[in-house]
């Protein structure tokens, strides 16, 4: 009688547990129906990074953008038609990069499980997975987004420019649910990658009493080479730590809407504290990341699994 109680409550948790075909986001998403699309994703943003460090920044920002415009559902990842312009190319998309890597892991998982992986989950665990990579936190995240059906150049003007200021950044944080030292802490992703000129080249050309005199002389022979060139964030761009925060204590951010969080009291003091505490700033990103993960999401009918992440089924 106890082994078949024991049975009985086990049938219970795995049915409670392990459920699939049911809405809503959850760790444990893919167990049953597709139980190796974490490792098929780590493996492949693994190999991906190896050639090419570089696209762990260009994967988190691809996170970031899809998840500011219509949520978290893969829209960045469709591309233009001749009826549709979508929304990887809008100026401010232009230059993302890091795409192939999501179709490497998205053929990979359709010859495991046809129909089974969103989009919208693989953008998000390749996000996790180069932070990791970088040096940054190993966290979870759950699993259950749909892809949408919508992507529109129109909609990319919900992004945060690098013109913003602080009053501005912790507006358009806000509407999307995130307070000011989550606003903060995400934007310490910019601890990875690099800037094009033609997005703190006004900075030059105005006398900024907030920018390193030194510092400005390096964006200008940065700049020197054009719009396109790149100038990293930090010293360490490939590599996942608390520099970016250290760098706007010396005046030395890279974009206006970086240097201003440290020069607007209401966020300095946040600024100050993941410059001395990384621990802190690791713990606080990946609470963050979490939460944007789950901006807008689609389930069930209000979206679909793509079998091309390029295109609408």
């Amino acid at each position: 009688m106890a082994n078949l109680l024991s049975m009985f409550i086990l049938m219970e948790v795995v049915a409670g547990g392990f459920r699939f075909g049911v809405d809503g986001l959850r760790m444990d998403y893919y167990i049953m129906s597709c139980p190796f699309a974490e490792s098929i994703v780590k493996n492949t943003v693994n190999s991906a990074l190896q050639d090419d460090p570089t696209l762990a920044a260009a994967l988190v920002r691809m996170h970031f953008h899809d998840c500011f415009v219509e949520g978290c559902d893969g829209s960045i990842l469709v591309d233009s038609t001749k009826d549709n312009t979508a929304e990887k190319d809008s100026p401010g998309n232009l230059s993302l990069r890091g795409y192939e890597v999501i179709d490497d892991a998205k053929e990979q998982l359709e010859d495991q499980c046809p129909g089974i992986v969103s989009c919208a989950d693989i953008v998000a665990m390749a996000a996790r997975d180069a932070i990791f990579w970088s040096g940054g936190p190993v966290y979870d995240i759950p699993k259950g987004r749909k892809d949408g059906r919508r992507s529109k150049i129109e909609d990319t003007i919900n992004l945060p420019f690098p013109t913003f200021n602080t009053s501005e950044l912790i507006s358009a944080f806000g509407k999307r649910g995130f307070s000011a030292q989550e606003m903060v802490a995400l934007s310490g992703a910019h601890t990875l990658g690099v800037a094009r000129c033609s997005s703190f080249k006004n900075r030059l050309s105005n006398a900024d009493a907030n920018l390193d005199s030194n510092f400005a002389k390096t964006l200008s022979k940065t700049c020197s080479a054009g719009d396109n060139a790149e100038q990293p964030f930090d010293a360490t761009q490939n590599i996942f730590d608390n520099f970016y925060f250290n760098a706007l204590i010396r005046k030395s951010g890279v974009l206006f809407s970086d240097q201003v969080l440290y020069t607007t009291p209401r966020t300095r003091n946040i600024v100050n504290g993941y410059a001395m505490n990384q621990a802190m700033f690791f713990f606080d990103f990946q609470q963050a990341m979490v939460k944007m993960g789950k901006v807008d999401v689609k389930e069930g009918s209000n979206g679909e699994v793509r079998q091309n992440c390029r295109k609408f089924n």
